[in-house]
């Protein structure tokens, strides 16, 4: 356990007070993203998505490129260089818990982040969506549904004799493949995001769409760092598993996380990820009282209901689709 490290919890905080301000500020959220290209045939946040994975994806490779990103091994007390941990390749699980999560997210009103971070805004719906979020969560991993869950992670693919292949392993899986292929991605996604003609400026009540793709993404690169150096293991701006062990270190004291804890004045044990999704929405509330714009919003109980039923997929989905 890495004990009182306050660097954890510094570092933490501030990636998610900024993400949290930086999503209020920018109103952005997945389920607008998407939804918006069907139902109002506007691309706008979409766009914003996709300059946030250009830029993600370049700078995130970079680090891992130049052995940037770090471990700490608790056994020898020093920090090792590791790769990104790519996840396995599991089609059949990705679009079904992808559908699952889709179908959550219109139904919650928001994606995951997207719920986080309205709880800073007033609405107190989101809090119901989160609880249910949480409980797909468990439910999925350790619950009723890991059976399925289990199954549909076995049904590995392999590309290359790889069972976690990355989209180069296609072309022969050397650095040279590596590049060019994320700098053709990269350049016919900032293609289509420049024809929208982004701005990268703020007004006194919201950030540009083009600048907040920026920012999201930049924030993302720099939670590669600080995650790596001071939360112990590279995590990034992971959402799903950081509010399990947020929960978990509420009831129990412990995350029940693989990745490494620590004790916060003796008090509080905690992942890296635990104090970062804590900040979001204080991050979201610092955003939207400087607005002007907090005000508790309490739907009718059958949103409730609707958001929590929304939520619980949501969870379910994430898990399984492996987001």
């Amino acid at each position: 356990m890495l004990q009182g490290n306050i660097y954890s919890v510094i570092s933490a905080l501030i990636l998610g007070l900024s993400l949290g301000f930086v999503l209020q500020r920018g109103r952005f959220c997945l389920n607008s993203a998407f939804r918006d290209i069907i139902f109002v045939k506007d691309l706008t946040f979409f766009r914003a998505y996709l300059l946030c994975v250009a830029v993600a994806i370049i700078g995130t490779n970079l680090l891992e490129h130049f052995g940037l990103l770090m471990t700490f091994d608790q056994t020898t007390g020093h920090y090792e260089k590791v790769e990104l941990m790519r996840q396995s390749f599991v089609p059949l699980a990705n679009v079904i818990g992808g559908f699952i999560f889709g179908v959550g997210i219109v139904l919650a009103g928001g994606c995951a982040s997207g719920i986080i971070y309205r709880v800073g805004e007033g609405q107190v719906s989101t809090i119901t969506a989160i609880i249910g979020f949480f409980l797909g969560i468990v439910m999925t991993t350790q619950g009723l549904l890991s059976p399925i869950y289990d199954y549909l992670k076995s049904l590995k693919v392999e590309v290359g004799g790889k069972t976690n292949p990355a989209i180069w392993d296609l072309f022969g899986g050397s650095p040279t493949a590596k590049w060019l292929t994320i700098g053709i991605f990269c350049l016919a996604l900032l293609i289509f995001v420049f024809k929208g003609k982004p701005s990268f400026g703020k007004s006194s009540k919201s950030f540009s769409w083009g600048l907040t793709g920026l920012l999201v993404g930049l924030l993302t690169i720099a939670a590669w760092v600080a995650s790596s150096y001071f939360g112990g293991f590279p995590r990034g701006l992971a959402i799903t598993t950081p509010v399990r062990e947020f929960f978990n270190a509420v009831l129990y004291r412990s995350s029940h996380s693989p990745f490494p804890e620590f004790s916060f004045l003796g008090i509080f044990t905690g992942t890296w990820g635990v104090f970062f999704i804590f900040a979001v929405p204080i991050g979201a509330l610092i955003s939207a009282l400087s607005l002007k714009e907090f005000k508790w919003k309490i739907p009718q109980a059958k949103e409730f209901l609707t958001v929590l039923f929304g939520s619980l997929l949501m969870g379910i989905g994430a898990v399984i689709a492996g987001g």
